[in-house]
């Protein structure tokens, strides 16, 4: 039975901060190089057909550190775009407007749910057609994994908010009876 493997991308600064980042190209702090490492032992002995990855030097990294060989990169696997959110927190948004939500609101100039999740279901439609020749990986990141997740087992890409996402898991989608599921969902690396 393959599966997608899902690999967030190790820490960064504005990760470790709660920092909305999309564009801007961090690279992984200390902790977050570690937790790559660490990793590789969880994916040690474990082949995959392809392994695509977010063109952002932290999902890269991250698949260098853990030892795995991006055969792809799509600019589909990037994280949501925060627009003027990047580089701020929750936190702040709420202080001049309470009771947003990126997972109902979206970004101003940025994306939509709905635009996300059209973007992760091309990646998964192409994963898909992969998967034939084995295990499938994508390296990328927090909200744009959890889009993932939920499109995969038929939900609006809004309900990734349900599903937490640390840096530096692994996830697996994959099948029951045909039906997709979630086989694993944040496991520590």
């Amino acid at each position: 039975m393959t599966q997608i493997v899902l690999i967030r991308h190790g820490q960064t600064p504005w990760s470790a901060a709660g920092r909305h980042t999309s564009y801007t190209d961090m690279e992984l702090d200390p902790d977050g190089q570690e937790q790559a490492r660490a990793l590789a032992a969880r994916l040690a002995g474990r082949r995959f057909a392809a392994i695509l990855s977010s063109p952002r030097a932290r999902a890269l990294r991250t698949a260098e550190l853990a030892g795995l060989a991006v055969t792809e990169v799509t600019d589909d696997l990037a994280e949501w775009n925060y627009g003027e959110y990047e580089g701020i927190t929750t936190a702040q948004i709420h202080e001049h407007r309470p009771g947003w939500s990126l997972w109902t609101d979206g970004c101003p100039g940025g994306e939509s749910p709905d635009q996300v999740g059209a973007r992760l279901d091309r990646v998964l439609k192409h994963a898909t057609g992969l998967l034939a020749d084995g295990d499938v990986a994508l390296v990328a990141h927090g909200h744009a994994l959890r889009v993932a997740g939920a499109r995969w087992i038929g939900l609006p890409p809004g309900e990734g908010g349900r599903l937490r996402l640390d840096t530096a898991t692994l996830s697996a989608l994959g099948f029951e009876h045909g039906t997709p599921v979630l086989d694993t969902w944040n496991a520590p690396g």
